[in-house]
């Protein structure tokens, strides 16, 4: 990888993530969820991609625990019902599905329903809208979402408060830096599942280093030849550093200002096309030279094409999680918050890593790891340090109303 200059002060530790995120991942033997989608020829999944489908009509009728009242039946009814992402969970040397969840249905004796039906937040919330917000079964246990769709059902009242008694790994081992969210203090309906990071990744092939955003959007010869993605948080994080403002604290004038910004971007014809995850095709046949992009994608990307770049832009990345919850009216909940805690002992998370390769959320899987693939310990891509993430930043929580209008609001700039 050709690498950028050194910024001032150094080669600090967002320059070594991103060369560790670009070169790290190319000669590790084993089998992974990176090998994985390789052998199938498939690009990785987008955690944080909502897709543009943003749903409709009124924003949902908000419940508390005295309006929409939960049964649980777990001590009767061994079963639990989980719904993910694809590919988020292992996979064995012979390609076995999820060798951890089976060792947790034999311990448990809970018979898990684990289905990855989970393409989009958005997607997903206009799916399961219409029962939640009127008190009714969604037929889930455990669902997982990125932070900002997480808050909103939070804030909808649509997800059962956790007993704590029920996690203690939870309790002992969840990353300092991801227990006091904003839209959920204290972690009281939501525990982390993965982590990831959006950057830039470009073609060496057809272009040289995108060291930023800016340049990403306004150099001359990539002109028509980029793309971004249509993650309103993702991409409008971007701008809003552009104009100065602070993605995670932003005025409304700020935000006006992010959009004359953003409309200006597409009127100069500089972005080729607005994405999913679907950029990984034209990215790796030169049809687009360079690309906001997914941590996840780039890497399964350099499998194949040791031309693919990732890089940290000068604005930082934007760092996002994505959340198991139990939603209203699940009558499993001691057997998810079983499920929840299982994978908050270290061993397991460390297998769970070694295969996703996301930033893992529990404390001593590091240590773990070394008896399963020593090659990751260290690796700031499952286990940064704090220092590793300083240059991070996420989009503002806002409520359903607000972030509705600002999805709108960037659909319409973006043509979508």
């Amino acid at each position: 990888m050709a690498q950028r200059p050194l910024n001032r002060g150094g080669d600090t530790a967002v320059d070594r993530l991103a060369r560790q995120l670009a070169s790290e991942m190319g000669g590790r033997a084993g089998f992974s969820r990176r090998s994985f989608l390789r052998a199938s020829g498939m690009g990785a999944f987008a955690l944080s991609s909502g897709g543009l489908l943003v749903a409709c009509g009124t924003e949902g009728t908000k419940q508390t625990a005295d309006t929409c009242k939960s049964t649980d039946r777990s001590d009767t009814e061994k079963t639990l019902h989980f719904s993910n992402w694809t590919f988020y969970l292992d996979e064995n040397d012979s390609g076995k599905k999820y060798p951890t969840l089976e060792d947790f249905q034999k311990s448990s004796g809970i018979k898990v329903d684990y289905t990855t039906d989970i393409n989009g937040n958005n997607e997903f919330f206009a799916k399961v809208r219409n029962q939640l917000g009127a008190c009714e079964p969604i037929e889930r246990d455990i669902i997982v979402l990125t932070d900002w769709m997480a808050g909103r059902l939070i804030d909808l009242g649509w997800v059962q408060e956790l007993d704590e008694a029920n996690i203690p790994n939870v309790t002992a081992n969840l990353q300092d830096s991801l227990r006091e969210p904003d839209w959920d203090p204290g972690r009281k309906y939501s525990i982390p599942w993965q982590s990831g990071l959006t950057a830039i990744a470009y073609n060496a092939k057809y272009t040289g280093e995108v060291s930023s955003f800016e340049e990403l959007v306004t150099r001359p010869d990539l002109k028509g030849k980029i793309a971004l993605l249509n993650e309103m948080g993702d991409t409008m994080s971007f701008v809003l550093k552009m104009v100065g403002a602070d993605p995670g604290d932003f005025s409304d004038d700020e935000w006006a200002a992010a959009l004359d910004r953003m409309e200006e971007i597409v009127a100069s014809g500089q972005v080729r096309q607005f994405t999913g995850n679907d950029y990984t095709r034209p990215l790796n046949n030169g049809d687009i030279v360079a690309c906001e992009a997914w941590s996840g994608d780039v890497i399964a990307m350099q499998y194949d094409n040791t031309d693919i770049k990732f890089v940290t832009p000068d604005e930082g990345m934007v760092l996002w999680s994505d959340n198991m919850m139990v939603p209203n009216r699940s009558e499993h909940k001691k057997n998810a918050e079983t499920l929840m805690n299982y994978y908050y002992d270290p061993e397991v998370a460390a297998r769970l890593a070694a295969w996703v390769n996301y930033i893992c959320p529990v404390k001593g899987a590091e240590e773990a790891m070394a008896t399963i693939d020593d090659s990751l310990v260290g690796n700031p891509l499952i286990f940064p340090t704090p220092e590793d993430l300083t240059s991070t930043f996420g989009f503002k929580l806002v409520d359903t109303k607000t972030r509705e209008q600002y999805e709108k609001d960037f659909n319409r700039v973006i043509g979508a």
